[in-house]
């Protein structure tokens, strides 16, 4: 394994809120002006970038545009032949990208990278962006009867859940609840202004209507337009920058670890795995403990928080359900005891996730890291969590089926 440490030296994300189209904007203005405003904040130069990784999903099917790396050319002269490439795992598009980088650093090919993840989502009719969004699943093969389909597939995980756990809403329905509470902290979220009630999050018809199967309107992540950017550097190059701003090294947060993990894409083939230790999904048990020994942490309990992928509500509570906090199956004992809330052992998506924040899939691998970034140099404003040194981000695309996560810390 390659030893060699990277740092992020900064970035920047947009407006969540943001209607693109509605508003006269274009993917090529996002992706330029999102890339400027990040060189702007990290304090870098244009000419000191040496390569360029992009993360999205379907730019083609949304707006009609593929080959974006060739926009960071109009980013300034000085990029105009940098090189750079495009990555697309679904909603882990955005964490392929920084992998991506970060073996580009690693081999000592570049010693600065920018990553930038980006989709635009919101100029389409929800009926015809949930067509958009079903290549990630095995086209012809699953789900393909239902008019939104990934709704239809986390469903099924809601159901897997009540028969062997016995699970009760109450806890995807908090999930929800405090997701969008979070959001309302964050000046970037999409649902930050967005007004609730108690039926809203609950079996209501009216305030909170059945999507498919056990998915309920407050359980679903967003349709977003937005784009995040992070600069990645070799130790070298972070020393150099840390010198010429004179601060230590130990301030500029770096990657201690990582993990990546593919599964089949058909979902009953993930399902047909069987595991002694009573995990639904046993590749998401295995990507956690992978990025924390390539961290040199002996257990969750070491992290100070997580963002972690809530497409669904279920989603998280999965994810919860096989981190260590608790035994599989016992998942609702995180959000009882409040361990995932603010304030607790490990809160989780402070910054409101996928679900109050906004998820733009290509961006959100991008995202959450930028956001432990903020976490772990106090820069989260009303969302921060007191003291954070160790956050870890958890980004999965399809039912599963591409799964990565960083650890970033100081």
């Amino acid at each position: 394994m390659n030893n060699n440490e990277i740092y992020i030296l900064g970035g920047h994300q947009t407006d969540f809120s943001q209607n693109l189209y509605r508003e006269g904007g274009s993917i090529s203005e996002l992706f330029i002006s999102t890339v400027q405003q990040g060189l702007v904040q990290s304090q870098l130069e244009p000419a000191s970038v040496q390569v360029g990784h992009v993360g999205n999903f379907v730019g083609e099917l949304f707006v009609g545009q593929g080959l974006l790396g060739g926009f960071f050319g109009h980013v300034d002269p000085a990029m105009a032949n940098m090189p750079a490439s495009r990555h697309e795992a679904a909603c882990a598009s955005g964490s392929m990208a920084l992998l991506a980088a970060m073996a580009d650093l690693e081999s000592g090919r570049y010693d600065l990278a920018c990553v930038l993840g980006i989709e635009v989502m919101r100029n389409v009719s929800g009926a015809l962006a949930a067509e958009h969004l079903k290549p990630a699943a095995w086209v012809g093969k699953e789900w393909q009867q239902s008019e939104y389909l990934w709704p239809c597939a986390f469903s099924e995980i809601v159901d897997i859940y009540q028969q062997k756990y016995a699970l009760s809403a109450q806890y995807t329905n908090a999930i929800a609840q405090q997701n969008y509470a979070n959001g309302k902290r964050n000046p970037n979220a999409q649902t930050r202004s967005w007004q609730f009630e108690p039926k809203s999050f609950s079996p209501d018809e009216t305030k909170n209507p059945i999507i498919a199967g056990n998915i309920r309107r407050q359980d679903c992540g967003q349709i977003t337009d937005g784009a995040a950017v992070v600069f990645l550097a070799t130790a070298e190059r972070a020393k150099r920058y840390a010198k010429e701003r004179g601060i230590q090294l130990t301030d500029i947060p770096r990657i201690k670890g990582w993990g990546h993990i593919n599964a089949p894409l058909l979902f009953k083939n993930k399902l047909a795995t069987n595991d002694p230790q009573g995990y639904l999904f046993p590749h998401l048990r295995q990507l956690f403990q992978q990025t924390l020994h390539r961290a040199q942490m002996q257990s969750i309990e070491q992290l100070d928080g997580m963002e972690v992928h809530d497409c669904f509500s279920i989603t998280e509570y999965m994810i919860i359900d096989h981190c260590g906090l608790y035994s599989p199956g016992e998942a609702w004992k995180a959000i009882e005891n409040q361990d995932v809330m603010p304030g607790g052992r490990l809160p989780i998506n402070m910054s409101g996730g996928l679900i109050g924040l906004g998820h733009p899939v290509g961006a959100t691998g991008v995202r959450m890291a930028l956001d432990c970034y903020k976490q772990v140099t106090g820069c989260a404003g009303d969302y921060q969590i007191e003291q954070a040194k160790n956050l870890m981000t958890f980004n999965l695309g399809g039912s599963t089926t591409t799964c990565a996560s960083l650890i970033i810390g100081r």
